[in-house]
């Protein structure tokens, strides 16, 4: 009877080879993310800004011939006026809402301090019903009484007095912080405006994918921040001055903190700046002034709210076809996973999912109908992964 002997695979080299390659491979992209991670946040708001101003860049300097001495001296002026501009576009109002919330933060927080010690009685009524309230609809589970509520609400105050004094401390700490982010910017900005072709082409040219996949992909990325741009950003800031002005007309106390949380609310579905708007006008009408409160009611409702129903349709026409709801949980996410940098990566990310999941279907020969969302008032739309002239080097 033959023994049966023990079959010896031999390696193969070049697998050997190809797996070692790939080991190393994966570790200096790594190390280059490690190098490269302190400058994420400057990166991403540079390409953001970048993005969003190039067109502009591009109309003006069409007509240049940059392939002569001359041609290349004003392209570079052009770069460094773009640069810089781009810059004190974004600081001078991001400081003057700072300033400004900061301030009138404070004098809201004084002002109720002040309420509570002037109006002791009409507080510990108000406090009492309060009281009263929550002991019923919690079936006398919950007790707390007036004093008890009016202590922990004066204990809040003097802490968010203190929170907004340390946080003005460490901007103050952290402002050369801040300055050398934004010169990082600028040199950043001048040679996107410089060499944004040449830098794209170099990055998107190693990537191993199809040819037309990466253009699809790439096509998506520029319209995905575009039109996050404009159809959501742009649109809370309208809807967030037109609050301003509409507070400081109708005298509202701390308007731009109100503006300010105007512009964090109309990301909220269904129920958008009203969530800021609408308390402000009850509280008016019942502190005795009814006919300014119901006019402040329906100018808020007409020139905040309904602008947005009008302003995002015309900025989006449709290209970013994701369901409202999907967006707003993405920045929502994405803020709470990567902060302020979430109001992009939040949306990108899904949106990206979705296209290279569909581009990976599309290139198995998988078809996918969802019955569900054919039956739908809303339907998902078809990826196809299409090439366009120049979309790849823009």
């Amino acid at each position: 009877m033959n023994e049966l002997l023990p079959i010896k695979i031999k390696p193969n080299p070049k697998t050997i080879q190809n797996l070692v390659f790939g080991v190393i491979l994966v570790a200096l992209f790594l190390l280059v993310c490690k190098l490269f991670a302190p400058f994420f946040t400057i990166l991403l708001w540079s390409i953001f800004l970048f993005v969003i101003i190039n067109p502009l860049h591009k109309r003006i300097t069409k007509n240049i011939d940059f392939s002569k001495r001359k041609g290349k001296f004003v392209k570079s002026i052009f770069a460094g006026i773009f640069s810089i501009g781009t810059a004190v576009l974004v600081l001078i109002p991001i400081l003057f809402v700072l300033s400004q919330v900061t301030h009138q933060i404070m004098e809201l927080v004084n002002a109720a301090r002040r309420t509570f010690h002037e109006n002791p009685t009409i507080l510990q009524q108000v406090l009492e019903r309060f009281s009263e309230f929550i002991s019923e609809i919690s079936a006398d589970q919950v007790k707390i009484s007036a004093g008890e509520i009016q202590q922990r609400m004066l204990s809040l105050l003097n802490s968010g007095i203190d929170n907004i004094l340390n946080f003005s401390k460490s901007i103050a700490l952290n402002i050369s912080s801040f300055l050398l982010s934004l010169v990082f910017m600028v040199f950043c900005l001048f040679f996107f405006y410089l060499d944004g072709a040449y830098l794209s082409s170099l990055v998107l040219n190693n990537f191993p994918i199809k040819e037309e996949y990466l253009a699809t992909l790439v096509k998506k990325f520029m319209d995905i921040i575009k039109n996050l741009f404009l159809g959501y950003i742009m649109v809370a800031i309208v809807q967030a001055v037109l609050a301003y002005i509409i507070f400081v007309i109708f005298r509202i106390q701390g308007a731009m903190v109100f503006a300010c949380l105007t512009f964090i609310c109309v990301f909220i579905p269904m129920f958008g700046g009203a969530i800021v708007w609408l308390p402000i006008g009850v509280s008016i009408i019942l502190s005795g002034e009814p006919v300014r409160g119901v006019l402040f009611l329906i100018i808020s409702g007409v020139f905040i709210s309904l602008l947005d129903n009008i302003f995002r349709p015309l900025f989006l026409q449709d290209r970013i076809q994701l369901h409202p709801l999907i967006i707003f949980f993405a920045i929502m996410g994405g803020v709470s996973a990567y902060g302020f940098n979430g109001i992009i990566l939040g949306p990108m990310a899904v949106i990206l999912f979705l296209t290279v999941l569909d581009l990976f279907l599309t290139e198995h020969h998988i078809e996918h109908k969802n019955p569900i969302a054919e039956s739908a008032s809303w339907q998902a739309p078809d990826v196809k992964p299409t090439v366009t002239d120049g979309e790849s080097n823009d």
